[in-house]
């Protein structure tokens, strides 16, 4: 259950009042913090909701509205005023953001991801301020469109949580022509590790073996990537 949640819209002056502006001046019009408010509707005893709703702004991971991306449902629920049932809409919330940007732009780009800095691009906002490591498996066919998605490791890019196996086991399943691997770095820095080299290597290996074409692994940083294809860590 919500936390005293009585200090709602209509309790605020009206020229303060998130629904009438937007009325008024239309939703660009609105602040982050009134934007929110207007999902949270009410605040608590002791503060109004575009006051909560800054509160959660400055909770999320990374900086500013961004943060939305990557909320945490139980973090939000630790503030004053945010139950299951509101940090259940902002995880929807957040999910849906992600889908629209995605959807944006992979629709730009024709269904077709023919570079890597447009699957880096795909995948960055929901990827860029993860605070631990996951691991994504992309398949595409021979046009280069994307078949699958599949999140294959979640935590650390190590030997021992990604093996060619997993990989290869999704590839050939789905009857995929090419493969990327792509990975991020919680610290915003896409610099490629030594066990990301390292594992490249054998990934590499057994695509050339298996006939599958590994086309690149990508590690996403804070706004920007490493593809290690084109820094020549792997094939030509």
């Amino acid at each position: 259950m919500d936390n005293s949640q009585n200090f709602t819209v209509k309790e605020l002056p009206e020229n303060r009042r998130p629904y009438e502006k937007c009325s008024l001046y239309g939703a660009r019009s609105l602040t982050d913090s009134e934007l929110l408010a207007v999902f949270l509707r009410s605040g608590t005893k002791d503060i109004n909701c575009v006051e909560l709703a800054s509160m959660v702004i400055d909770a999320l991971p990374g900086r500013g509205i961004a943060g939305i991306l990557n909320v945490d449902k139980e973090s939000l629920m630790e503030l004053p005023g945010i139950g299951n049932v509101k940090a259940i809409q902002f995880e929807c919330l957040a999910e849906l953001s992600r889908r629209i940007i995605k959807n944006d732009i992979y629709d730009k780009q024709k269904k077709v991801f023919g570079n890597s800095e447009v699957i880096a691009n795909y995948f960055m906002n929901s990827m860029r301020q993860l605070e631990s490591e996951v691991v994504m498996l992309l398949l595409f066919n021979v046009k280069c469109e994307l078949i699958k998605e599949i999140e294959i490791s979640h935590g650390s890019f190590e030997a021992a949580s990604l093996s060619p196996r997993d990989v290869f086991y999704y590839a050939l399943k789905n009857k995929a022509y090419g493969i990327v691997l792509l990975h991020n770095h919680p610290s915003g820095d896409p610099t490629p590790s030594t066990e990301d080299i390292k594992i490249t290597g054998r990934i590499y290996s057994t695509a050339c073996t298996v006939g599958i074409n590994l086309l690149d692994h990508i590690v996403i940083g804070d706004n920007k990537y490493v593809s290690m294809r084109e820094r020549g860590f792997f094939g030509t």
